[in-house]
């Protein structure tokens, strides 16, 4: 067997989960929520096997008799027993005894919420600091804790973290060599189309259209392009467009599945500015499912980054090392009580990044640079943002591709993508 490695949702687990009744781990397929959700489970009820849940479906009160901590993964198999849970918690059952795992929320599904019975917790691909490439010396729980500390380097450059891109966050799959990844990769963006939507009530009459609407949004990586211009994208030549409510569905199915990861744009609650767009950030669940759509492997990105090619806006390349910074930014904020949102005003004068967003709604503002240095255009927007929300800025930083991890004069901090950690 393979030995456990600790991901960084181990850590709030650690914290939350022996005193929770009920949890929910939830996230796309094979980013290890059985195997994390397994090492604190004394009882496991694996509803992928028919037998088992034949035993739930005909009596659930088992689920309350088994030694806990219990896990109950493939939960949406046999979708009512969210609701068994539920029950289970108002009927008394003690801290700590159910966590559920599942890949999906099926369609139709009236699944009651269960706020203050059943705590959502969300898992993703590998972030860079769960990839063992390099060891962080600046945390994202300090920055946003006030600890202006950045100091270190990296041997990484930009092959490095194309590689990064290409290869994934998937376990099982980033370990293989390059061919094989993009065998595993292209084969499950396929049973995403052949199986994994029919099994969510969405059938799939042009499967190529559906695979082109993937493209599409692949395509508009780290953007907040409209839906309709992804559709148009989509369907170029096409005489006989889908309908709205088709690619709706697209999006809501891909959704239920988590293979959306969009960033929300940020609305601040004090009236420190006003006009600000209220579209998402188009994100998929990895960058590399994105690569995959779009038919690039690691030498093609290097490639589409020396010819300059365009994207929506900027490069294919920039766009997914937003991506894979968002990726990893997403799970450091989260274990520290914060959430990863982008700052656009609606005329488009001026962009952040991305916005990480404390309880207390005082915020880290971070830019995304593909290049080996940092210059004073780079810092523009953060200087804006600065003057205008003053002492609610906790911190700017710029995340690139170089080599040191340093403060500006201005006291921007500059890191190396590689050298954040949470």
């Amino acid at each position: 067997m393979v030995a456990y490695r600790r991901r960084i949702i181990d850590a709030p687990l650690d914290e939350l989960q022996p005193h929770l009744r009920a949890l929910s781990i939830h996230g796309p397929k094979g980013v290890g929520k059985t195997a994390t959700a397994g090492q604190r489970a004394r009882s496991v009820v694996d509803l992928s096997l028919p037998g088992q849940r034949q035993i739930v479906a005909a009596d659930p009160s088992i689920l309350t008799t088994l030694p806990g901590p219990v896990l109950v993964d493939e939960w949406q198999r046999l979708p009512e027993v969210w609701d068994d849970v539920r029950r289970a918690v108002d009927g008394g059952s003690p801290p700590g005894h159910f966590i559920i795992a599942g890949s999906s929320a099926p369609r139709g599904t009236v699944i009651h919420s269960g706020a203050g019975r059943i705590v959502p917790m969300r898992m993703r691909p590998l972030s860079l600091a769960e990839r063992d490439i390099e060891t962080p010396s600046v945390s994202l729980s300090a920055l946003l804790n006030g600890t202006p500390d950045v100091t270190g380097s990296t041997r990484l450059r930009l092959a490095d973290y194309v590689e990064e891109i290409t290869a994934s966050g998937f376990p099982a799959i980033r370990p293989l060599p390059a061919r094989v990844r993009r065998t595993e990769l292209d084969a499950y963006l396929s049973n995403v189309v052949q199986r994994e939507f029919p099994e969510q009530g969405y059938p799939v009459r042009k499967p190529e259209v559906l695979r082109a609407w993937l493209a599409a949004y692949a395509a508009a990586t780290s953007s907040t392009t409209a839906y309709s211009k992804i559709l148009d994208a989509a369907t170029a030549g096409l005489q006989n467009k889908p309908a709205k409510e088709t690619t709706i569905a697209y999006r809501d199915a891909l959704s239920s599945l988590w293979l959306l990861d969009p960033v929300p744009p940020w609305i601040p609650t004090r009236n420190h500015l006003d006009r600000l767009a209220q579209s998402p950030k188009h994100l998929l669940a990895d960058p590399a499912l994105a690569a995959r759509l779009l038919g690039l492997d690691a030498p093609a990105l290097l490639r589409s980054e020396q010819a300059g090619t365009q994207l929506v806006e900027g490069t294919i390349l920039g766009g997914l090392f937003e991506h894979l910074a968002a990726l990893s930014l997403h799970t450091y904020a989260e274990a520290a009580e914060s959430r990863l949102h982008h700052l656009r005003t609606r005329n488009g004068d001026h962009e952040i990044d991305f916005i990480v967003l404390r309880p207390d709604g005082r915020v880290l503002a971070v830019e995304i640079k593909l290049a080996d240095r940092v210059t004073d255009a780079d810092v523009k927007h953060l200087a804006w943002l600065r003057n205008k929300i003053g002492a609610d800025l906790i911190d700017a930083v710029v995340l690139y591709a170089g080599e040191h991890a340093y403060r500006r004069r201005d006291g921007v901090a500059v890191v190396p993508l590689a050298l954040l950690g949470p």
